[in-house]
């Protein structure tokens, strides 16, 4: 299909339709119960052990994101003061994960034996990984001074920030996993689907500043870093694991949320006289309470109660 029939496509439908494609792969995973038999997992060889946790991985991280990135065309047309709300909206996604990851590095730190080593690998990981991705992007713009800001930089940004994030949400799929334990995993897999199918509009609303639209290539490469990294952190949460490894995980990742609020908040101030106004700063709420009620709120009461007996 060409960009010019997408654009050619109602609004409505443009809005609704990664809601559909969504709900379709959400009631195939329920319906299927593809991992339902994972009493074999101490017979499996390690090549179908991993086999079978990049399958997840990809049905959890990748798939989602990309069906989220399909709102591309809709926020494309946006009035710049609604795609400046949009990209608020990325920023309070963006803040509510960094909340979640930080009181996963106080669980993890106060689980370890060495609870000093765990709070220095936080404070390290954090600190290190915003001063290099500050620095870089110093670089950046000192190479673009002459350049408009682009986007799509920002947004690879973005999805690397994520991908960072997806590796504890793999963890915890590769430690259920060779534990058997197949409602576990069914459960994170069906609660990350639904967390991760945001994360795609987040990416793909600093590419919808930019005037032209770029290749699919790097959708698909912007999708498979922010949803892949679940496929590593499931080998690495099958084979490794450690509560150090995942406090130095989620510290990186939080370290590169700090920086791409930054770049984010840039973004906007490039186009508009003010980051902060009353349409940003709902939208911005808005999705941190979105995400507080996809991740907290419906995970308890629908998938622990409902779809995933308690």
């Amino acid at each position: 299909m060409t960009d010019r029939s997408i654009h050619d496509l109602p609004r409505w439908l443009l809005a609704i339709g990664p809601l559909l494609v969504f709900g379709a792969i959400f009631g195939a995973l329920y319906l299927t119960s593809p991992f339902g038999d994972l009493g074999s997992v101490d017979e499996a060889s390690t090549a179908d052990m991993l086999w079978m946790l990049t399958i997840i991985g990809a049905i959890a991280g990748i798939i989602p994101v990309l069906i989220g990135m399909l709102w591309f065309p809709f926020i494309r047309d946006l009035d710049p003061r609604y795609l400046h709300a949009f990209m608020a909206l990325a920023a309070g996604v963006l803040v509510f994960i960094a909340v979640e990851m930080t009181e996963e590095v106080f669980e993890y730190s106060a689980a370890a034996e060495s609870t000093g080593l765990a709070a220095a690998l936080a404070v390290v990981g954090v600190g290190g990984t915003f001063l290099v991705m500050y620095a870089a992007s110093e670089w950046r713009q000192r190479k673009m001074a002459d350049q408009q800001k682009s986007g799509l930089e920002i947004a690879y940004l973005v999805a690397l920030a994520l991908g960072l994030h997806s590796l504890g949400e793999g963890l915890g799929i590769g430690v259920a996993y060779v534990a058997g334990d197949a409602s576990l995993v069914m459960l994170l897999v069906l609660a990350f689907v639904m967390h991760n199918v945001m994360e795609g509009p987040t990416i793909v609303a600093a590419v919808a500043r930019d005037r032209a639209t770029p290749p699919l290539y790097h959708f698909v490469a912007m999708g498979t870093i922010a949803g892949g990294t679940v496929i590593f952190g499931g080998w690495i949460g099958s084979f490794a694991q450690s509560t150090l490894l995942a406090v130095l995980f989620y510290a990186i990742a939080i370290g590169a949320i700090l920086q791409v609020l930054i770049e984010v908040a840039e973004l906007i101030r490039f186009d508009a006289e003010a980051v902060i106004t009353r349409v940003n700063a709902a939208t911005f709420s808005f999705g941190f309470a979105l995400m507080f009620f996809l991740e907290d709120v419906l995970t308890d009461l629908v998938l622990e109660g409902w779809l995933v007996p308690a």
